[in-house]
């Protein structure tokens, strides 16, 4: 996988932003928000400069039960070719239920949704996925969600099954340290423990993501600064491997650039293993 860098999601309420950060080496968008015929200009310009552009996408829902949609798959490999992108994007959830198949209606949940760690599951990811793989014009990475919840009767730990998943179709994995500390509050389950079982080769970059804890439970909000948990967390992985990039996302309540600025040297910091506490009033 190429050397990525630092970077940061790109998002429209951030464009101009996002242009005049310093050291931002790639972003990411998500793919369902762009028209691969109609490039946002602050996206253009960016690609003009030589900054890499990945699309993320959210709609694929490769965990559920029914076999990617061929509309959404060929939406997704036009984006890639727009973007001039070297790989694209996508979780490990399914996101829609019923249908015709099921004889009852359609129902989209609006949300990333956890795949149980069963075989069965598992079987299912990965039909789905290389059906994928062969739709797309460049490689697919996949990435682990944040969960509310552990389904009764799981067979595997979460390292297990991306370890599985890997071994069976090739897939890049895109770890979300954010993911794993909320999984880690959530459900109890050890960061450590799932980066023990990840083939590391497979990792192509890593998201770091702000978040907030209420009464026990972490939400994963993307519209928190980047706690020292998390960093923490990205600093155990990076104690394992360099990884080719991480990308610092922002999804909403956008802070100014001094302040995403400052959460992008907090990374830069934590790859090199110069990184001071971080502090936020």
């Amino acid at each position: 996988m190429q050397h990525l860098g630092v970077g940061i999601g790109w998002r429209p309420e951030i464009d101009t932003v996002v242009e005049g950060l310093d050291g931002v080496e790639w972003v990411e968008v998500v793919a369902e928000n762009i028209c691969p015929d109609h490039l946002p200009d602050s996206v253009r310009r960016l690609r003009e400069r030589g900054t890499t552009v990945v699309p993320h996408g959210v709609s694929l829902g490769l965990g559920g039960a029914e076999r990617p949609d061929p509309v959404r798959l060929a939406a997704l490999a036009e984006r890639a070719r727009a973007l001039g992108a070297p790989l694209v994007t996508e979780h490990i959830a399914f996101v829609r239920a019923g249908g015709p198949l099921t004889g009852t209606p359609a129902l989209e949940a609006g949300h990333l949704l956890p795949v149980p760690h069963t075989r069965d599951a598992l079987d299912v990811l990965c039909e789905n996925v290389m059906i994928a793989q062969d739709a797309l014009p460049v490689p697919l990475a996949l990435e682990n969600i944040a969960a509310l919840l552990r389904w009764p009767d799981e067979e595997l730990s979460e390292g297990e099954f991306l370890a599985e998943l890997v071994e069976r179709t090739g897939v890049g994995l895109l770890v979300d340290v954010a993911n794993l500390h909320t999984n880690h509050v959530n459900r109890g389950t050890d960061p450590a423990s799932t980066l023990d079982r990840l083939p590391l080769e497979a990792i192509v970059y890593v998201h770091v993501a702000g978040g907030v804890e209420r009464d026990g439970v972490w939400h994963d909000t993307h519209a928190h600064p980047v706690s020292e948990p998390v960093l923490e967390v990205l600093a155990g992985l990076c104690s394992r491997l360099c990884p080719p990039g991480v990308l610092l996302e922002r999804d909403d309540d956008f802070p100014p650039g001094t302040e995403l600025a400052a959460e992008l040297d907090a990374v830069r910091g934590t790859l090199t293993g110069t990184r001071r506490e971080v502090r936020h009033v």
